[in-house]
């Protein structure tokens, strides 16, 4: 999703901040996904990128590389930074001519502070606006299938803080008011909840009244309680609910149970590795977050550049090649960037006929108006190398392969004992990261990963060199395998895949996964 974002040029839709101005951007409930569209577009624009604790990080990567991003904090108990100093830093860095994005969890003028750091702004003379997004209340309604309103049980509505300014010295709250109502949302307040649940009985309200708690809400590892409201406090007690959480009383909360639909996905609570590379993994990643996973992003494997002397003087010989053989989406990549180097374009392959690996490597060329001639059934060099043998005599023909530099030489060997003339191009290399991400070791070490995916044998190699001794923790982990090749890496480290893709393609992979949850 946010390549596509930063794949367009928004100016004509809505121009730039000025220089030295602030947008107050609401960063939603959690899921990233729920940011405003103006939201996404001011965070791209942005010089500097303030955030605070309940604000997604994965907001961040909107952001461009060169953006600074500040982080100050702001959660019930632990503040990073006061109230006072954030609204000096907003007008501090718009008074050097920053555009500063300020994400803050919610909506800004929803329990969000918004209204401080905006007359803040006025009060110095700087440009502002306010980006609206998604309050916590409605993110955690809809994420837990509990409506905020509804005709057959109340058509009113309040917000209420559980936590309020701890310099008024009573409560504003009107309990009388509220025990009238139809439905309440208290904000925060975990920890009074017993005592918030009190005072709306003594002020009238049914002990019987639906209630709900709702942790960590519109994000996978979501959790709520519901009940009724005498019983919450020590129910979200028992569970072990944690903040940031908000509570829902009234009657619709009894609707919970039939349009429950986020926490019904097929991957819900479930924790997801991938392994693939940072700029391949969103394919998988977004398809898996979509049925209901927690996706770890921690690669494996880096490209680099391959061997750039050895494609050149490939190309500048392209007439004299029969074939030329692609044996992955990178290698296509690899290609197509060699080829405009070289000022190149699909007409310079108009007399060569092209095999690949996969359909996902025939798609990709495909969008540079390439069309494989030849792609096996199965997603391997053996495959294709037999595939290529029916298709062709290949006796004195010469042939191009783009490759990774660590491909099994199998294809190679195939073609040369067909007789073939076969010249090889490292089109990238495959390099091991310098070390794992701390979010995946201490998922790891906390019991907390479900599955890891495998998309390819350098995936799950490198994955165990990296994990060195903590290596014994995959025993307890379903690993998911891309394909035979694959399977038979883990194998041979003596481990055993638990579910394996058919046809060997990310689809597939995940569609696996699903399968066996669904069994299991």
């Amino acid at each position: 999703m946010f390549e596509i974002l930063r794949s367009i040029d928004w100016s004509d839709h809505l121009p730039a901040m000025p220089a030295g101005s602030v947008a107050l951007v609401g960063a939603g409930p959690g899921d990233p996904s729920l940011i405003s569209l103006r939201g996404a577009i001011r965070i791209l624009q942005a010089d500097t990128i303030v955030y605070d604790a309940l604000a997604n990080e994965a907001l961040l990567r909107l952001g461009a590389p060169q953006a600074e991003r500040i982080y100050v904090g702001k959660r019930a108990g632990v503040h990073k930074m006061g109230q006072e100093q954030i609204n000096d830093l907003l007008v501090d860095l718009a008074k050097t001519g920053k555009r500063v994005a300020r994400l803050k969890g919610g909506d800004p003028l929803i329990f969000g502070r918004g209204s401080e750091e905006a007359e803040r702004l006025r009060q110095a003379g700087l440009p502002f606006e306010i980006v609206p997004g998604i309050t916590a209340a409605a993110g955690a309604a809809a994420y837990a299938g509990i409506p905020l309103t509804d005709r057959r049980f109340t058509s009113t509505l309040a917000f209420v803080t559980g936590h309020e300014d701890p310099t008024k010295e009573e409560s504003a709250i009107d309990y009388a008011a509220l025990a009238r109502l139809g439905s309440i949302v208290l904000y925060m307040g975990l920890r009074t909840l017993g005592g918030h649940a009190a005072a709306l009985i003594r002020a009238g309200m049914d002990p019987a009244t639906p209630a709900a708690v709702v942790s960590r809400a519109t994000l996978p590892r979501q959790k709520a309680v519901t009940c009724t409201l005498v019983e919450i406090a020590g129910r979200a007690e028992a569970a072990g609910i944690e903040a940031p959480a908000l509570t829902l009383i009234g009657g619709a909360v009894s609707l919970r149970e039939q349009i429950n639909w986020f926490e019904r996905l097929p991957l819900f609570g479930r924790t997801v590795v991938v392994t693939r590379t940072r700029h391949q993994a969103s394919e998988l990643a977004a398809q898996l977050t979509a049925l209901g996973a927690e996706v770890i992003e921690a690669p494996t494997i880096d490209l680099a550049p391959g061997d750039e002397a050895a494609i050149d003087e490939a190309l500048s010989d392209l007439r004299s090649y029969q074939w030329l053989i692609v044996t992955s989406v990178n290698g296509v990549a690899a290609l197509v960037e060699a080829m405009r180097r070289h000022g190149l374009d699909a007409r310079a392959l108009g007399h060569v006929r092209i095999g690949a690996i996969g359909s996902a490597t025939a798609d990709a060329l495909r969008q540079h108006f390439l069309k494989a001639d030849v792609v096996p059934e199965s997603f391997t060099a053996e495959d294709l190398a037999e595939a290529l043998r029916r298709a062709d005599d290949f006796c004195g023909r010469k042939v191009l392969l783009f490759r990774a530099d660590i491909a099994r030489p199998a294809l190679t060997d195939t073609l040369r004992s067909l007789g073939a003339e076969c010249t090889e191009c490292s089109a990238y290399r495959i390099l091991k990261p310098a070390a794992l991400p701390q979010e995946l070791l201490e998922a790891l070490q906390a019991g907390r990963v479900d599955w890891i995916t495998f998309t390819s044998s350098s995936t799950f190699q490198n994955l165990r060199e990296l994990l060195g001794d903590d290596e014994k923790q995959l025993r307890d982990v379903k690993l998911a395998s891309i394909g035979p090749i694959t399977s038979q890496t883990i194998r041979t480290a003596g481990l055993e895949p638990t579910v394996e893709a058919s046809p060997y393609t990310v689809d597939a992979l995940v569609r696996a996964i699903v399968e066996y949850e669904k069994g299991a």
